[in-house]
């Protein structure tokens, strides 16, 4: 390595490596830092919300409301959480320099999670539909939202360790 021409001493490549695994850690923890609050609960509603919407669509008969309207209801709050998201990620880019990531948490956490949710979410509303029982989707709503709440309280523990 050299500086402005100047070979560097194993000590300074050392300093100047250890400076920059620094940076690449602190760049990592503040990429794993939790969202935003208010698109945390904003997450954790959209997704306790997903499989009443998807029973609905779901269900044999009309089911509380009629279909279009379940329709409706699940593609205007897909469209707004969509938009919140995108705020989501842009003000805190903005703020912190990184954006929003999921990389940086464990894989043992992520793909149960990536691969058991939408199972979850959409299992529930078949199980309703062969049933026609709502404990499937009410079951499956609070289990989802427990798990948003996991899974952010996760982002939080991992934050604090990296910080």
């Amino acid at each position: 390595m050299e500086t402005h021409g100047v070979p560097l001493t194993p000590e300074q490549a050392r300093s100047a490596l250890a400076d920059t695994d620094h940076v690449r850690s602190s760049a990592a923890a503040l990429s794993a830092t939790p969202w935003p609050t208010w698109f945390f609960v904003t997450l954790t509603l959209y997704i306790a919300a997903l499989p009443v919407v998807y029973g609905g669509v779901m269900a044999d008969s009309d089911w509380l409301l009629p279909r279009p309207a379940w329709m409706g209801i699940m593609l205007v709050t897909t469209v707004a959480y969509g938009a919140l998201f995108a705020v989501a990620a842009k003000a805190w880019r903005e703020r912190t320099g990184v954006a929003l990531r999921l990389d940086v948490l464990p894989k043992r956490a992520t793909v149960p999670l990536a691969v058991g949710l939408p199972v979850l979410l959409v299992g529930s509303a078949f199980a309703f539909r062969a049933t026609g029982q709502p404990l499937w989707l009410i079951a499956a709503s609070l289990i989802s939202a427990g798990v948003s709440v996991g899974f952010h309280l996760a982002f939080v523990r991992l934050h604090r360790k990296t910080a």
